[in-house]
């Protein structure tokens, strides 16, 4: 599958998870805005009927200590019942009707009147109507002024007892609870309650400033006065946890929606890495075959020539063949061992067997024998052994190869432009061996410094196919230093060179 495939499946089906999620916000986001709404309207409710029961309250213990009073005499009680007649009242004869009339009671016979109404005979039954109606709606009006006299009476006074008396606060706390719990809010409340210049007249023993700042307030007494008034300020710390509660059923939704998102970015990046360790393998399988058929040929043609009795063999040419044939050996040999031990390393069965080495001494002799290669390439080769304490418990043939690699890269990846030099040092730091190699060859881009230690990774050259190899070399060699507790890391800009920095543990 081509990347670009693998790329436009991906975005749409990230595009469709990305929309998922976005779809299950807004339906959270809506299911907390109308809970939000339905507990605002129901705490206002529950605060407006409270509030409703306080002045119902106020009124009947008023009018229950004025029926003690001495002073509330006869007919002060009498007015008092009359008010509460209602517009139902009798109308008897001198003092009172004998039938009790309302106020859409009709005569429809001269008999229906009362005694103390009654017509000549020459009235009418419209006229003896009209004048019943208008006798009904003057006792009305009557019984109406008292009574809006005996409430003014109460509310004046009521009122104008101090605010803290006006209000029984366990009674309040009580029809509070009870209108929330009838409403279904079975939340902890803390209520204060202000008058009408913003002092703080009560609050309740459990008070608690937690959730204050969205506070519900509800104004008391409301047919009093302005400066009668009260306030009644009530909030709930749990609140937001109540509200955010119908968020929670979604949460296992969201969860799965995410898992499967992950799951699904894994299985792309599963995809992705195979798709380049596959293509990193093919192109290992095409270096080795062509870096195996060099010696292989070489090996070969030498073999053919001595096998060939048509061709006179002097002692030069059987020395000069043998050398080939022990050289082009030696190579095959290299190549083979360096994926032997790649495959051993990576399986966790190398061989590794350390001791104490001087390291300035191995460095020392891999740079005698490396300095042909570098001058038959047109180069120079420094040694800056400057570490004191060169000590260190390694492998001694794992360690040779590990420079060695680190310097043939420097070889194959050097300027066509300008002669190769090729710098090795080491110097102490604390208590580690610090290893450097560096080069002034054509240097490793940015986004592939992060993967050259990775196997069969191999990097760009363009146009350049001279540089053969497996994309081993550097794999192992960090799996080396790591073998042996210590740390690697490369440094390079594109026409200036690579540095690479090797830490290992000196010997307490």
């Amino acid at each position: 599958m081509k990347r670009t495939t693998i790329g436009i499946i991906s975005f749409i089906i990230g595009a469709s998870f990305f929309g998922l999620l976005f779809l299950q916000g807004r339906i959270i986001e809506s299911m907390v805005k109308m809970r939000k709404e339905q507990f605002n309207e129901t705490v206002f409710r529950a605060l407006d009927q409270t509030s409703r029961d306080m002045e119902r309250n106020e009124t009947f213990r008023y009018l229950e200590s004025m029926a003690r009073q001495s002073d509330f005499d006869a007919s002060n009680l009498q007015r008092v019942q009359d008010a509460q007649l209602g517009l139902s009242f009798s109308l008897v004869d001198s003092t009172a009707l004998d039938t009790p009339f309302k106020l859409n009671t009709k005569i429809t016979h001269p008999s229906q009147m009362p005694k103390s109404l009654t017509l000549s005979p020459t009235s009418s039954l419209d006229a003896a109507n009209q004048r019943f109606q208008d006798f009904v709606k003057n006792a009305y009006l009557y019984q109406k002024g008292v009574l809006d006299e005996v409430i003014y009476t109460i509310l004046y006074n009521a009122s104008d007892k101090d605010f803290r008396e006006r209000i029984d606060f366990r009674l309040l706390d009580r029809n509070l609870r009870n209108e929330l719990e009838s409403a279904g809010i079975n939340l902890v409340y803390h209520f204060s309650v202000y008058d009408t210049d913003g002092r703080e007249v009560y609050r309740c023993a459990d008070y608690s400033e937690e959730g204050e700042s969205d506070s519900y307030t509800q104004t008391l007494f409301r047919n009093d006065p302005s400066q009668k008034m009260g306030l009644l300020r009530v909030h709930f710390p749990e609140m937001d946890s109540y509200i955010l509660g119908v968020a929670r059923k979604m949460i296992p939704v969201l969860i799965f929606t995410v898992l499967l998102f992950v799951t699904f970015c894994f299985t792309v990046w599963l995809i992705v890495r195979q798709k380049r360790d596959t293509e990193m393998k093919n192109d290992f399988i095409n270096n080795m075959t062509h870096e195996f058929k060099t010696p292989i040929s070489s090996i070969s043609l030498a073999a053919q020539m001595l096998g060939d009795k048509s061709i006179a063999k002097s002692d030069a040419m059987l020395d000069n063949l043998s050398t080939v044939i022990v050289n082009e050996t030696k190579r095959l040999r290299y190549q083979v061992e360096k994926v032997l031990q790649m495959s051993l390393y990576e399986k966790g069965n190398i061989r590794f067997n350390e001791r104490e080495v001087d390291a300035n001494v191995i460095i020392d002799d891999v740079v005698k024998t490396f300095q042909l290669k570098v001058r038959q390439n047109g180069g120079t080769l420094n040694a800056q052994l400057d570490a004191e304490d060169a000590a260190i418990y390694v492998d001694e043939m794992h360690f040779t190869n590990l420079i060695f690699n680190l310097m043939d890269n420097a070889v194959k990846y050097r300027r066509d432009d300008e002669p190769l030099q090729l710098t090795i040092s080491t110097r102490n730091q604390g208590m580690k061996l610090v290893i450097t190699v560096e080069d002034n060859g054509v240097g490793i881009r940015h986004e592939d410094l992060k993967h050259i230690f990775e196997r069969f990774y191999r990097v760009h050259t363009g146009n350049k196919h001279d540089v053969k190899g497996f994309g081993l070399g550097l794999a192992y060699v960090k799996g080396m230093v790591e073998l042996m507790h210590g740390t690697i890391k490369a440094e390079s800009e594109i026409g200036q060179g690579t540095k690479f920095t090797i830490m290992l543990p000196l010997i307490d």
